[in-house]
């Protein structure tokens, strides 16, 4: 009975099993396109001042190449094909990519917390501090992986990046580390051996410190599980000081702002620029705040070709920011 129904029906096991195979054969691109805006109001809980304006997120819409997405990218002009080696890191999957994209974007959160607090002069304290793995080298010697939290070293516990180059220079080359780490709530013993980088001595790892701080008034930041990366740190740090002050940053507009922070108030550049952009002025925003060199750049050169009526402020550092909008 099953045999003669599928003979019947051949022609379309076979129409499905090819829609399959286009839909699911990935290759080595991916495909960018502009995403939305988000009042960044909506992630955060805090108590403090409202203002009238909004200050907003803004994402960029990210694929991995399929036959049918590389057929859209090709008529449609807001879809840019990018190659994988443009966006991964060598020896870099999807899935690291992913968990490097998640810890930069919690690092991004917790340097906007501590700016925010401090330019606003408000009680913040360090409850405690994490130094996480988000790239291994392929020519280090260690087991290490993305995502791991290192917790000691030898013994000695790991609160800072600083600590562990403190460590790695009171060794010697080819010198081995015993580092107790932890990755979803387990903790593991694992190792890196010190090698000679051009006369510097390394272990070949990129890094990232999170503080998780007590804060007067207390705050919570959620974010939703698809959402990585680090180009809202500045947002985020702009609606938290505007929630703590008194005076209304936004006076009444629509602000989309990108671009990363560091713990002492510098802004980063991102990724994407003519993606966000676009979606600001689709979402009829007022302002477009953007990283200052490149980023800027981009976004006035793409301004003046398409004649987009929106003013674009170029960010160097939080305070830089938080004037020009008191000025305003």
């Amino acid at each position: 009975m099953k045999m003669k129904y599928i003979k019947q029906n051949y022609k379309f096991f076979i129409v499905l099993l090819l829609t399959l195979i286009l839909i699911t054969i990935k290759f080595p691109y991916y495909i960018d396109t502009p995403g939305s805006t988000s009042n960044v109001k909506d992630k955060i809980n805090i108590k403090g001042y409202e203002s009238e304006g909004s200050f907003n997120i803004v994402y960029v819409r990210e694929y991995r190449a399929t036959i049918p997405t590389l057929i859209i990218s090709l008529f449609n002009k807001n879809w840019d094909t990018i190659k994988q080696d443009d966006v991964l890191l060598e020896t870099e999957n999807d899935e690291s990519y992913f968990k490097r994209d998640k810890i930069l974007m919690d690092e991004s959160i917790s340097n906007a917390i501590f700016v925010a607090f401090t330019y606003a002069n408000k009680d913040i304290n360090i409850k405690s501090s994490e130094v996480n793995v988000i790239y291994v080298d392929p020519n280090s010697d260690t087991n290490l992986k993305v995502g791991d939290v290192i917790v000691s070293i030898n013994g000695t516990k790991i609160k800072s990046k600083q600590d562990i180059s403190n460590i790695i220079e009171s060794l010697s080359y080819n010198d081995k580390l015993n580092i107790k780490v932890k990755n979803n709530d387990k903790e593991y013993n694992k190792y890196a051996y010190i090698k000679n980088d051009n006369g510097s001595k390394k272990i070949g790892l990129l890094l990232s410190s999170i503080n998780k701080y007590d804060t007067n008034p207390k705050i919570d930041v959620k974010v939703d599980s698809n959402e990585s990366g680090s180009s809202g740190g500045l947002v985020t740090a702009l609606y938290i000081y505007d929630s703590l002050v008194e005076d209304d940053l936004t006076n009444g507009l629509k602000i989309v702002v990108t671009g990363t922070i560091d713990i002492d108030g510098k802004v980063g550049s991102i990724g994407g620029v003519k993606y966000k952009l676009k979606s600001a002025v689709k979402n009829n925003a007022d302002i477009f705040i953007v990283p200052s060199g490149d980023n800027y750049k981009e976004a006035m050169k793409l301004k003046e070709k398409n004649n987009y009526d929106i003013d674009i402020v170029s960010a160097e550092t939080f305070k830089q920011v938080i004037d020009y909008l008191y000025k305003l």
